[in-house]
């Protein structure tokens, strides 16, 4: 019988460590006595001194002490704030190999999950910017109030400590002048903040979002209720302050918890939505549709989606998770049919009105779970050819994972945001289906995040 491990860390044990790889988080990872050592802001090949700040029964998590030995690839970060933040994690690594890093993070991922020999698969190089600052185009801040000053930013490293962020170096800069001047003008009019722990004040969050394409701007102000002091001067003072604005929305909620937006918003000044382009699509976006938040990169994650699917203007394509419809639109041109399906009603309204604006007339959306409503049309007598998945974090719904395995179309395109679940679902599929080819694309440079497109096709037997 294997005796089980017992942690050999001791808390703020102080030991030296030789960083391998970087893990999921953009944490540096290395090993002490056979034991998993996590150091955020470590990179690989380093060779550091580590205190532990916490030890796990698997695993320990340490701070750097000391860097006996730099990698060569360690850069200045540019934001001042960066340390505190927590926003970016990898500001401090060099942005080429960023990119390798997060494909390893890719093949680290499959080699944990599948049993498929990673060497022999084709997993392409990240594909990047030219340009990795500035590319956000939407910033949601919380505001507060410290000795009568006040601040705008996010929540630093594992507190509930605000940090004020006057520049984000990852935020287009319309963004950026539209918070800074907002929250002058809350302090000048003396307009009262929300504050978390007495539940008392009323501003409670920023959001700015900008049409990259077309400029337009759009501020929303998140209030805990719907009396807001001085409303009219407040929107003039924007206005002359921000002239881009061309929308401005008060949402309201007042809820006690962690989500930004409540379910009643007001526009102030302007129209209810700001227009943005994407190749030749149009989109208005209101104060809640989802929206890719770095468009330049959507713009190449979509065309991979696109080359995967590889149509010939005949297939049936499912679009799951479609949201309001944006990859289904992408690649409608080079499709027979397109269907798409998600949860939330509000998402299908504006796909319904997407596709009806581009003249897309072969395009039907409805309200559902993929799980529930795919089986239904294969029911009617209509079977998809190539099935394009977009999920959240955590990855396919089980229910999804079977109806695909017996639906059984011959191409399944998998836009991944997260690589661990990724690999978890390939494994599912793999009897099945197999690996074509894997497509890391780099939507959100300075983070360790890694999306990734997958190209599987059925096994004929």
């Amino acid at each position: 019988m294997k005796k089980k491990q017992t942690v050999k860390i001791q808390l703020k044990q102080t030991f030296p460590l030789t960083i391998k790889r970087l893990g999921i988080n953009g944490e540096g990872v290395g090993y002490f006595k056979k034991q998993v050592v996590f150091v955020p802001g470590a990179l690989p090949g380093e060779e550091v001194v580590v205190e532990a700040t916490k030890v796990h029964p698997k695993f320990a998590e340490g701070k750097i002490k000391k860097i006996r030995k730099k990698s060569a690839y360690r850069v200045q970060p540019p934001c001042p704030v960066y340390e505190e933040c927590g926003g970016c994690q990898l500001q401090h690594l060099r942005y080429d190999q960023q990119l390798k890093e997060k494909r390893d993070i890719v093949i680290q991922s499959l080699e944990r999950h599948t049993k498929l020999k990673v060497d022999a698969l084709e997993i392409r190089e990240t594909i990047g910017m030219e340009d990795p600052w500035n590319y956000r185009n939407k910033s949601q801040f919380q505001v507060g109030n410290r000795d009568g000053q006040v601040l705008a930013g996010l929540y630093g490293i594992n507190s509930h400590k605000l940090i004020n962020i006057q520049q984000c170096a990852v935020q287009h800069p319309l963004t950026n002048k539209a918070t800074e001047a907002v929250k002058r003008i809350l302090q000048e009019l003396n307009i009262s903040i929300y504050n978390e722990k007495t539940r008392k004040g009323i501003v409670r969050t920023i959001v700015a979002r900008v049409g990259i394409q077309t400029g337009e701007l759009q501020i929303v102000l998140i209030t805990s209720q719907k009396e807001l002091p001085k409303k009219n001067i407040l929107v003039e003072k924007i206005k002359t302050h921000v002239p881009e604005v061309k929308s401005i929305v008060q949402n309201v909620n007042g809820q006690k918890t962690s989500l930004i937006f409540g379910d009643e918003s007001v526009t102030l000044e302007g129209n209810d939505f700001i227009q943005e382009t994407l190749g030749d699509l149009q989109f208005e976006l209101s104060a809640r549709t989802f929206f890719q938040l770095n468009p330049e990169q959507t713009i190449r994650l979509y065309n991979e989606v696109k080359d995967s699917a590889g149509l010939t203007g005949a297939e049936k394509v499912v679009d799951a998770y479609c949201g309001v419809g944006t990859i289904g639109l992408w690649v409608a041109d080079k499709a027979g049919e397109i269907r798409g399906m998600d949860v939330i009603r509000e998402s299908i309204e504006d796909a319904k009105k997407n596709a009806a604006r581009h003249g897309i007339k072969h395009a039907k959306y409805e309200v559902g779970k993929a799980e529930e409503v795919m089986p239904k049309w294969v029911k009617e007598g209509w079977k998809p050819d190539v099935v394009i998945v977009d999920p959240p974090r955590t990855g396919l719904d089980q229910q999804l994972l079977k109806t695909i395995l017996q639906v059984k179309p011959k191409k399944v395109v998998y836009v991944s945001c997260n690589p661990s679940t990724l690999a978890k679902d390939i494994a599912v599929l793999l009897p099945k289906y197999k690996v074509e080819f894997m497509q890391p694309v780099d939507m959100f440079p300075q983070t360790a995040h890694v999306e990734c497109v997958a190209l599987m096709s059925r096994v004929e037997k």
